[in-house]
């Protein structure tokens, strides 16, 4: 079937790299793995910085949109699509164009990955995000953390769908099997003893959170110096100079790799033995999904839908989101037995593959929009 695929956040095809740009592409790849011909409906962006005039504006300019969107199905009949799809709905990238069509057209209209919290008002975008999932024939959640703010606003709770998150595993196992060789590229390149264990954190280096998540990592890192690991970071941002500074007590165990293509960045986390990251207000994060993917034991917090994601005390250890102590405790015991944390790594792996991966992804979306265009727009 034809699907129009909106992402009011960042296109697929955006220039700047991002979790949220990855997923995109991700599930429009699923889409056409179960054989649906996918078009992106629309490059409009409606993201704003919480400034109502430009709110206001982008509003408006939305509603010229869904209009020309649908006098160009109307002279070209052949476009019409069977299904709306729009990917990643919250109070800062409403979708202002996906419902309009889809009522004029009659077709089912699906959000994928939404987010709704009360605390930023009743109003303006967040109150044209409650108006979006009201009328939405399904709203597919790819992170539980979301659902208990979603499911009120649904006409009927059955219209949640869960859904893994999910990667393309491929590239990530096939980096496993040239373990070795990236391995000693690496401890070349940058100088790093390869009989140590190495750790990886992958993040961008951004204020917030992100810094956060760094600040906590490096308070760990710091009651485990008697132990011999090394850590590698992957990642790069306006933060960086913070984040290096956060590290200066680490000087020679620390390895940075900056901003990885997705080929160095599987041969990093394969070449590595665990991955560690504080996940501080994280909502699932794709490298984790990467990391696992690879091979690799897990410390990570326990925030939103990454508990859906690792398997505690089966593929990592789960702790809570920020917290120094239990991170270096976690790690201390995977430090001091190599053997468990190749087989968390290996258990990681096998169930990626089985619950976690595009094939999966692809046969569960399928089922999906199959049913709702059999069932018609409600």
């Amino acid at each position: 079937m034809r699907i129009a695929f909106y992402p009011p956040m960042k296109p697929p095809d955006h220039p700047v790299p991002s979790g949220d740009r990855t997923m995109a592409r991700l599930l429009i790849a699923a889409l056409e793995r179960a054989g649906h011909d996918v078009v992106l409906a629309s490059q409009f962006r409606s993201w704003d910085s919480d400034d109502e005039r430009r709110r206001v504006r982008l509003a408006a300019l939305g509603g010229r949109l869904a209009r020309r969107a649908l006098r160009q199905i109307q002279r070209h009949p052949e476009r019409r699509p069977s299904l709306w799809f729009t990917y990643h709905l919250y109070h800062k990238a409403p979708d202002y164009l996906g419902p309009r069509v889809a009522a004029a057209l009659g077709i089912p209209y699906v959000v994928t990955e939404a987010s709704y919290a009360a605390k930023h008002g009743d109003t303006g975008a967040n109150a044209a995000v409650a108006a979006a999932l009201a009328c939405a024939d399904a709203v597919v959640g790819l992170n539980r953390a979301d659902r208990a703010g979603v499911l009120p606003l649904l006409a009927d709770p059955a219209r949640w769908i869960d859904l893994p998150p999910f990667i393309d595993t491929a590239p990530w196992r096939a980096a496993r099997r040239e373990r070795g060789s990236a391995r000693r590229l690496l401890a070349e390149r940058h100088d790093l003893n390869a009989e140590a264990p190495w750790l990886i954190a992958v993040a961008m280096m951004r204020r917030g959170d992100k810094l956060r998540s760094y600040t906590t990592l490096a308070a760990g890192l710091a009651r485990l110096l008697p132990r011999r690991w090394r850590l590698l970071v992957a990642g790069a941002g306006p933060a960086q100079a913070e984040v290096r500074a956060l590290f200066a007590p680490f000087a020679g165990r620390i390895a940075w790799l900056g901003e990885l293509t997705p080929p160095a960045l599987a041969a990093a986390l394969a070449a590595s033995d665990i991955f560690v990251w504080p996940a501080v207000n994280e909502a699932y994060g794709l490298a984790l999904l990467e990391a696992q993917a690879a091979g690799l034991a897990a410390v990570v917090g326990a925030a939103g839908g990454i508990p859906d994601i690792v398997a505690d005390g089966v593929t990592g250890r789960l702790v809570p989101p920020g917290d120094a102590d239990t991170i270096a405790a976690a790690l201390a015991s995977l430090l001091d037995d190599p053997a468990l944390s190749r087989r968390w790594g290996e258990a990681a792996a096998e169930r990626m593959a089985r619950l976690h991966d595009l094939a999966p992804a692809a046969e569960r979306l399928d089922g999906i929009v199959q049913s709702l265009t059999r069932r018609g727009a409600r």
